[in-house]
Formats: C-alpha cells, sequence, structure tokens
C-alpha cells in the first residue's frame, strides 16, 4: 500500500474512519490501565483523531504520527490551535500544547525519537495495513517502546473474502502472533459490530467483530 492511497483518501474526504466523537473503548478501559497522567503516548496513524483530544484530558502528552499532513493540518485548525512547525529527520512535526503530531512515514521513526513514551495506543493503525506490512508495523512498534510500556490495542475481524480493506480483517490468531511474542496480551472485550456498521452490511459480510487488547512490555 503506497502513501499515495492515504493521500487521496484524505484529499477527497473519504475519511468514514474517522470517529465523530473519542472511542468507548478508549474511554472505558484506558482508566483501568492505571498510566500516570504525565505519560506520553505514542498514537500511530492518528489522522486527526478526537481520542487524541480525550487522551490529552486524562494529562498526557501526545505523540501521533500521521503520513497525511491535511490530517494534521485539519486537527489543529478544527480545535483552533496555533503549531509551531519543525523539521525533524523525516518528519515535519506540529506541536501545540499537550500535542506532538509528526507528519511522515511511520517506518521512519526512531526509538530516539519516542524514547520518552511509555504508553500505546492503536485504534486504527494495525487495521489500516495489509499483511506484510501488518508483520513490518508491529515488529517496528516493538523496536520503538520503552520497557515498562503499557496501552491499548483495538482489531476488527471478519471474512476478508467477502470484502477488501482497509479496514483489514485481523483475527486473534495474528494479533497473538504480532505482538504476544514480545509483549504481554489480554483480550478485554470482544463484540459483534456488524449492525452497526452499513458499509460492511452493505458488503454483504456476515460477522463483524472488534476485540480491544490491554498490552504491555
Amino acid at each position: 500500500m503506497q502513501p499515495e492511497f492515504w493521500y487521496k483518501k484524505w484529499d477527497s474526504n473519504q475519511i468514514g474512519f474517522h470517529q465523530a466523537e473519542a472511542n468507548p473503548y478508549l474511554q472505558r478501559y484506558w482508566p483501568e490501565l492505571a498510566i500516570a497522567p504525565s505519560a506520553r503516548v505514542l498514537v500511530p496513524l492518528c489522522g486527526k483523531s478526537l481520542d487524541l483530544l480525550w487522551l490529552a484530558g486524562q494529562g498526557h502528552q501526545v505523540i501521533g504520527v500521521e503520513l497525511a499532513e491535511k490530517a494534521v493540518e485539519e486537527f489543529f485548525s478544527e480545535h483552533q490551535l496555533q503549531p509551531q512547525i519543525s523539521e525533524q529527520g523525516a518528519f515535519k512535526v506540529y506541536r501545540s500544547v499537550a500535542f506532538e503530531l509528526w507528519c511522515g512515514d511511520f517506518f521512519a521513526l526512531t526509538a530516539e525519537d519516542v524514547a520518552d513514551c511509555t504508553a500505546l495506543y492503536d485504534r486504527a493503525a494495525l487495521i489500516a495495513l495489509p499483511d506484510a506490512m501488518r508483520q513490518r508495523y508491529a515488529a517496528h512498534l516493538q523496536q520503538l517502546l520503552a520497557p515498562e510500556m503499557k496501552g491499548l490495542v483495538i482489531t476488527l475481524d471478519y471474512d476478508q473474502s467477502q470484502i477488501p480493506g482497509p479496514p483489514f480483517a485481523v483475527n486473534d490468531d495474528e494479533v497473538q502472533r504480532l505482538l504476544g511474542q514480545g509483549w504481554q496480551l489480554e483480550k478485554l472485550e470482544e463484540r459483534d459490530i456488524l449492525a452497526e456498521s452499513p458499509k460492511f452490511l452493505q458488503g454483504g459480510v456476515e460477522w463483524l467483530v472488534e476485540r480491544v487488547y490491554r498490552v504491555s512490555a
């Protein structure tokens, strides 16, 4: 999957993955992680998610990584924030108050860039990537984060033969294979959301399961 795919999605406003409110799983389970308010949270492939605001509201410094600059610009403009913009390595970094949004290729991020991040929130990164890129993403993610890392990963699972991604189907076995060797995983919730998902209903999908995982290093 090439960067142009996501640029086109944002340029044409085809962003059905963007939610109009903070994710309910995040609100339900994040407090249970007992992550210090001072912790810095890494949010890969963040878009302009309102989850960033929610995390900042808990006292966290939020480090988002996003390929599409349009998404980053819209996040700051829609929330009346004036970012300071700088170049850092392969990234253009937008900073304001509790937010640092790194605009560029996630795979160019280094451990030094996020050396003080001790928390992770992944709602839409793992499921945004095709199979080979998911393997690369999971390996890179585990190289980036501190040994004391804690966080949440949210996945989507369905019969991939019935409708193309993204979002891609990532089943429990794959999550365990990609993340379970280096991190501890605990499944917190599993729920069929097909009735709430018009795109998948119209596409003929027969079941659609969201899973929420607590992860820790």
